[in-house]
């Protein structure tokens, strides 16, 4: 029994689709466990570039089983986009893709109510407008549509009327147009039965995996700092996004859990509202947004970009508990004479080395400046391959978050990384 999670411990966007496809080479299933079509991974294998946004990173490897669990939130039609996107390109192998039937669906009345909200002067928090957030908050409030109230259809529309009736109110008030329940059930009429199909009970099949002693990968979205319970909130998802997720999200105990692996980048980013006290608003800041390529998977806006922020990094590896870490976009700094890493905070109560998340709008960083590189990374497989001051740097992340980096990327491409530990040993 071998079941690792891959974290985001950041505020998401550190790479997890390349590592996630990394070990996917190793594993026999890949799990996504909360978030919806908010999460867009990339992928790049080749010369060919892909994105997928509900899907498993793990997909473009033949033979392995990708699970969609019941922590997730599901737009059909994206679903059904995505997948064919994938067969044209020659991954056919999505078809055998398994859909927990306790996942709630994403539906038009929900991606209305985002959009309406985002755009109200004063309201907007900078969602992905994709309808995550309200379909949650249906979750929550017991008036959801889960994936398997799409067996029946005469049940499923009398259900989506009472979901559209709670809501009536708050789209009026939006300045909205109430859409109506029969309409609604029509328009996913299309994708409904390419998706029914797919789904099971995914808690029993992925615990079942686990006992048959096969090595099983569970995916995050976002990213700790965007977590609904533990995250700068209220800029934060609607979903558990931390280790922990893994655990309610896919309907398995945490012993099933054996290591955890949080992702870092290099530096640090972060896309919508909120707070981000290293965001660099100068030069180096666009430097690293251009180098990076720091753009938005699902939305295309570009990426608020900052230096490295360790007590943030701290932070993080307390509350996920990480095993170890995967060290991403090392390669983007390259060129910078120097870098600086937030290394505390000097908060109204004083100097501190711990993310001070509720006063993050009155504490100020405390930096610590880094030696720079020249040279290209790409070519290193092995850590001592990289130039002393590289080195240097992973050491230094290491220190913070109290873990060994088992992978460092150096580049965007699949091969462009040192693996140093085998996540499953």
């Amino acid at each position: 029994m071998s079941g690792v999670v891959i974290v985001g411990a950041q505020w998401g966007d550190e790479g997890k689709g390349k590592v996630v496809d990394i070990l996917t080479e190793h594993a026999d299933m890949v799990v996504r466990y909360a978030g919806g079509p908010n999460a867009g991974h990339t992928l790049v294998v080749g010369n060919e570039k892909l994105v997928v946004r509900l899907v498993p990173s793990g997909i473009l490897r033949a033979g392995k089983e990708c699970v969609l669990a019941q922590g997730m939130v599901v737009d059909l039609g994206r679903l059904v986009s995505e997948m064919d996107e994938l067969k044209t390109k020659g991954h056919a192998h999505v078809e055998r893709l398994r859909v927990s039937d306790r996942a709630h669906a994403i539906l038009p009345y929900h991606i209305l109510v985002d959009g309406l909200r985002e755009h109200k002067s004063g309201g907007a928090i900078g969602t992905t407008k994709r309808g995550v957030g309200p379909c949650y908050e249906d979750k929550a409030r017991r008036v959801g549509i889960t994936l398997g109230m799409l067996r029946d259809r005469e049940s499923l529309e009398k259900r989506v009327s009472a979901a559209i009736e709670a809501w009536a109110p708050t789209i009026r008030d939006l300045g909205g147009e109430v859409p109506l329940a029969k309409d609604v059930v029509e328009a996913i009429e299309p994708f409904r039965a390419r998706v029914l199909p797919l789904l099971t009970e995914t808690s029993k099949l992925v615990d079942d995996a686990l006992r048959a002693g096969k090595r099983v990968v569970f995916e995050g979205a976002q990213g700790t700092l965007l977590d609904v319970d533990h995250g700068t909130y209220p800029f934060v998802t609607s979903s558990s996004a931390a280790a922990g997720g893994a655990c309610t999200g896919v309907g398995i105990g945490p012993t099933r859990i054996q290591r955890v692996i949080g992702l870092v980048k290099a530096y640090c980013t972060r896309v919508g509202g909120g707070p981000f006290p290293t965001e660099l608003n100068d030069a180096n800041g666009e430097r690293l947004r251009k180098v990076g390529d720091e753009f938005g998977a699902v939305t295309g806006r570009p990426r608020r970009c900052g230096w490295l922020d360790l007590p943030a990094l701290r932070y993080a590896s307390r509350i996920n508990g990480l095993s170890s870490i995967a060290i991403t976009k090392l390669d983007v700094l390259t060129g910078f004479d120097e870098l600086k890493v937030c290394v505390a905070y000097k908060t109204p109560s004083g100097e501190t080395q711990d993310f001070p998340i509720d006063a993050l709008d009155v504490s100020t960083p405390i930096y610590k400046t880094f030696p720079g590189w020249k040279e290209q990374l790409g070519a290193a497989r092995l850590l001592d391959a990289l130039p002393e001051t590289a080195q240097a740097y992973v050491r230094m992340i290491e220190e913070a978050a109290g873990c060994g980096a088992s992978i460092v990327s150096v580049g965007y491409r699949r091969d462009e990384t040192i693996v140093r530990v085998d996540p499953f040993v």
